[in-house]
């Protein structure tokens, strides 16, 4: 089981080393993936004239865009909601960027109470993410939209 306490720890130490976000994310990205178990894509999308545009990530080569409402992603910045999904091949309109990918989960990121990103993980387990894990990574999230800087 993953301990968030730390990992909640660990984000903070590496967003304040240097809170520009694309040094964040990008090491971010890197200790998801390396801190938690059975994943295949850990990352972030962010929004960009309407459409989530790929930024900081670990795994294979992703999607570059997604439109907004389109797909797991595009559903969660459209609702602002965080969007688990147990079988990506049940839900309508998924956009398999990697074959393997079998479960997902999506925050969104804000910038001044506005969405202008997500964290998207996608696991090749069925059932991967659970409630836990949403909380813990929603974590992760409040301190991105704290420290972060985005210009």
């Amino acid at each position: 089981m993953t301990d968030y306490e730390i990992l909640d720890q660990q984000a903070r130490e590496i967003i304040s080393a240097d809170p520009w976000y694309v040094p964040a994310l990008s090491n971010l990205s890197a200790l998801l993936m390396d801190s938690l178990p059975d994943l295949n894509w850990a990352g972030f999308y962010l929004l960009r004239n309407r459409t989530l545009v790929v930024g900081p990530f670990q795994g294979k080569p992703a999607c570059v865009h997604i439109p907004v409402g389109k797909g797991v992603c595009g559903t969660a910045i459209a609702e602002d909601r965080t969007v688990v999904v147990p079988d990506v091949h049940q839900f309508p309109g998924h956009i398999a960027c990697d074959s393997a990918s079998r479960s997902e989960i999506v925050i969104p990121l804000h910038r001044d109470g506005k969405p202008v990103g997500v964290m998207d993980i996608d696991s090749p387990k069925l059932n991967r993410f659970s409630e836990a894990d949403a909380a813990g990574l929603k974590r992760i999230v409040e301190a991105i939209e704290r420290m972060v800087v985005w210009a």
